[in-house]
């Protein structure tokens, strides 16, 4: 197959970039399950943005607090200073926010100074990445094919040349493009206790270690401090951070209170973790009480619905919470128009590493950075023209890939360990 561009991913990164590419592009967007079926749609919290001027400062501090100072200054800039006019963007693509008296409403997550964060309910996720898929079907340039694995890219002399995969069938198949934008998603899918789809397992990942192509941090992984305690097999519901935001605190078994649950994620989770064992317990209490029973209702009906459905009443009752992994700090090194260190590939969203989130995300920061950079790899695209190269693509691939998730599983975790130590010993010297 031939096409123009080709997208890995149905997320809001894959959704977003492909909706500010040219019309006269041809598009085509491959995604491993159904078109519906990425993290993005999973999202409850919301999506930050820059209030006005005077919150430019505050905002960087937290964002960069959060991420240990790891964080790369230029591109929080960048996505702090864009958040406003990609806002202006969801609401025209028909995304629908809070809103009071014609005013949008802002809410507050843990590590943020003030509320800033914009909601749909607590699934917001779902309505933005919904409005999306709904606005890229309407174009006719772009194609989308589900149930199709990425398997491989289509590499000479490091520049890409699309992607080799797996079609619903089990046959190879090969997408040849003149640039290709991985939007894959994270790698919750190694994890025996993950928030994400079992099928992203940072197959991306291990195609870029292959081809020798630059990784950054792939050892900054997050772990959500609150998910459903369960011991059911599949991924573990998550209880956004949104509701500590609005007063629901922690309790360790004697029901008191333990830790300040606004801090950052990372130090939730450690001090979570701490209690558990102290305890003796798989799992701590999390109460919703402080928060009025309406307001639960409407703010977090889908939280409310989903323990409702696992015999838990959150406005009469505190439920289990555990740690889970959640999000992926690290990935494949972009520069700041998303470009990776291989011609004609970028790479946006999740899989993707440009530093903003450092080595700990600031709650709700995802959304808006996976948008903000997939609409600059959109840019970045279209102003530039490839040179003609006539390759027979099929020979730069291998012709069957059989067996290959373990090898790329292994070769994921395995780098994952090593540069895990390479952060330990540069702590130690430092």
């Amino acid at each position: 197959m031939k096409t123009d561009i080709v997208i890995v991913g149905t997320g809001v990164a894959g959704l977003f970039c492909a909706l500010n590419l040219p019309r006269n592009k041809k598009i085509t967007m491959v995604t491993k399950a159904e078109a519906d079926r990425s993290d993005s749609f999973l999202a409850q919290g919301g999506i930050c943005v820059l209030k006005d001027d005077s919150d430019y400062e505050s905002y960087f501090e937290d964002t960069m607090r959060a991420g240990h100072y790891e964080n790369n200054e230029r591109s929080v800039e960048i996505m702090i200073r864009s958040s406003r006019e990609i806002i202006d963007d969801l609401v025209g693509y028909g995304v629908e926010f809070e809103k009071q008296g014609g005013q949008f409403c802002y809410t507050k997550e843990g590590a943020h100074t003030i509320p800033r964060i914009l909601f749909h309910k607590d699934i917001t996720g779902k309505e933005i990445t919904s409005k999306l898929l709904e606005r890229v079907r309407e174009l006719d340039n772009v194609e989308i094919i589900e149930n199709f694995t990425m398997a491989d890219i289509i590499e000479k002399d490091n520049e890409c040349f699309g992607i080799a995969g797996i079609d619903s069938e089990g046959k190879t198949k090969y997408i040849e493009a003149d640039f290709t934008v991985l939007a894959s998603g994270g790698i919750g899918g190694l994890f025996r206790h993950s928030t994400n789809y079992r099928h992203l397992t940072g197959d991306a990942l291990a195609i870029c270690i292959k081809h020798g192509i630059r990784l950054e941090n792939i050892d900054y992984i997050q772990i959500h401090p609150t998910t459903l305690y369960s011991v059911k097999k599949g991924r573990r519901f998550l209880i956004s951070e949104s509701v500590r935001g609005e007063g629901a605190v922690l309790f360790n078994a004697k029901m008191e209170r333990f830790v300040d649950e606004l801090l950052p994620r990372d130090v939730v989770t450690e001090a979570i973790l701490k209690q558990m064992k102290e305890d003796n317990k798989p799992y701590v209490w999390l109460s919703m009480k402080p928060i009025p029973p309406e307001k639960i209702k409407s703010h977090f009906p889908n939280i409310y619905n989903k323990c409702l459905e696992e015999g838990y009443d959150v406005t009469k009752e505190c439920i289990p919470v555990v740690p889970s992994q959640h999000y992926f700090m690290g990935g494949i090194w972009v520069d700041e128009h998303s470009k990776t260190s291989m011609d004609r590939l970028y790479a946006a969203g999740e899989t993707s590493c440009n530093g903003v989130h450092g080595k700990n995300r600031l709650a709700s920061n995802s959304l808006l950075e996976s948008l903000v950079f997939a609409k600059r790899a959109a840019k970045q695209i279209s102003n530039e023209k490839p040179e003609i190269r006539d390759y027979n693509v099929e020979n730069l691939c291998e012709k069957n890939y059989i067996n290959y998730e373990e090898e790329y599983k292994q070769l994921i975790l395995k780098e994952i360990e090593r540069m895990k130590k390479e952060h330990e010993q540069h702590n130690d010297e430092a």
